[in-house]
């Protein structure tokens, strides 16, 4: 075995890593190099913004491909530039723009690791022959089994387990994370060290493809209807004033609501099928049970029915936010978790993502998509009032 518990002598051992023009991929493919294996780099071009690609932050267009380029060529890899924009559009800014429009939070890093790089750069690494595809990515891997795990990296500051959770076990036993076990500090200072180019680069953003961080200007390009206006509504059924599309809401909301009043208020739901944006005080955020779509498991076993006291462990609704504990129950194909210290301001479209416990050697258990949350009796039953649907509570 070899450092990355694959059969073989390094020099025997082809490794495609997906170069993104940033600091962490490029160490990454500088590592392995270093450590004798057939390097080879591959860059996806997903969008392409003209001038705003040049910006500080972007990724995967512009400037990024030619830093990938340069620190190939310091390497002395080949580098391969695959156009996959029209691919990219498809499976992630079009569901983003969807999901949007619906009164989501999506998170296009996972959909765009779902579908472009763990799936089509994945089968494209093999075809060229590769025996793993490693990424800049700060998660870790090991051996379980006759599988690979994913568990929490060194660096909890860094920590991208939460858009990687829908990685399937297939492609886990593919991908390899070399960065897991370093500091981000150590991973800048090995840049200098290999005279990369990017060793000082900033890191870059979350959406890529959103140029200076307006959703609703990307939004309203592609969805003209989702700027249609309509009311801002109390949760206790007032009209308080009018909006200029739900698509510039987000839940959990406090400033620029646009309406005044004696009392703090906060968007609390996203009326997308009557274009309202209903508000109400901070109590009425706070969430103790959130329903899951798509999940994916990723612990030895499928996921069984659990008993109705349910499955201890711990739960991640907010990338920046460590674990805590959660009950997961999953009865009859539905799937909800019981978070025990509550939470406020969930979003559906947001993931809700499991590990084993809070610390760095926490294993990643998967997890899904937030489908809709329960919030406090008083709250829900105004809710159900004001959008006419059923009391979730009720329906348990």
């Amino acid at each position: 075995m070899n450092s990355l518990d694959l059969p073989g002598r390094p020099e025997d051992t082809r490794i495609v890593v997906a170069m993104s023009g940033g600091v962490d991929s490029s160490v990454v493919a500088g590592l392995l190099k270093r450590e004798g294996y057939d390097v080879v780099g591959v860059t996806l071009q997903l969008y392409d913004h003209g001038a705003a690609t040049h910006r500080a932050g972007s990724c995967c267009a512009g400037q990024d491909i030619e830093d990938a380029r340069r620190v190939s060529e310091t390497l002395g890899i080949p580098h391969y530039v695959l156009d996959y924009e029209e691919r990219f559009r498809k499976a992630v800014i079009d569901p983003f723009a969807e999901s949007y429009v619906a009164g989501e939070t999506p998170i296009p890093c996972v959909s765009c690791n779902q579908t472009v790089k763990f799936a089509d750069l994945l089968a494209t690494a093999q075809d060229l022959g590769a025996d793993a595809l490693a990424t800049g990515h700060y998660i870790r891997s090991r051996a379980n089994g006759a599988h690979r795990a994913l568990y929490r990296p060194v660096d909890a500051d860094r920590d991208q387990s939460y858009f990687l959770f829908a990685t399937t076990q297939a492609q886990i036993d593919y991908l390899r994370f070399p960065l897991g076990g370093l500091p981000k500090p150590e991973v800048r200072a090995m840049a200098e060290q290999m005279g990369l180019v990017v060793a000082a680069k900033q890191d870059s953003q979350d959406i890529c493809f959103v140029p200076q961080g307006k959703y609703s200007d990307v939004i309203a390009k592609l969805k003209p209807t989702a700027a249609n206006p309509g009311d801002i509504v109390h949760i206790d059924g007032r009209v308080l004033g009018r909006h200029d599309g739900i698509l510039r809401y987000t839940i959990g909301q406090r400033r620029g609501i646009g309406v005044a009043s004696g009392e703090p208020l906060y968007v609390v739901h996203l009326d997308a099928d009557r274009s309202r944006v209903i508000v109400g005080p901070r109590e009425a955020l706070e969430t103790h049970k959130i329903y899951l779509r798509s999940m994916n498991w990723l612990g030895d076993d499928a996921l069984p029915d659990i008993p109705s006291s349910g499955l201890e462990l711990f739960a991640k609704v907010r990338s920046t936010r460590p674990p805590r504990p959660a009950v997961l129950h999953h009865r009859d194909g539905s799937t909800w978790v019981e978070l025990v210290d509550g939470e406020s301001g969930i979003a559906p479209g947001q993931a809700c993502v499991l590990y084993s416990d809070d610390g760095n050697e926490a294993r990643v258990f998967g997890g899904g998509f937030i489908e809709r949350s329960e919030r406090g009796a008083e709250a829900e039953a105004m809710l159900n009032r004001l959008t006419g649907k059923p009391s979730a509570i009720a329906a348990e």
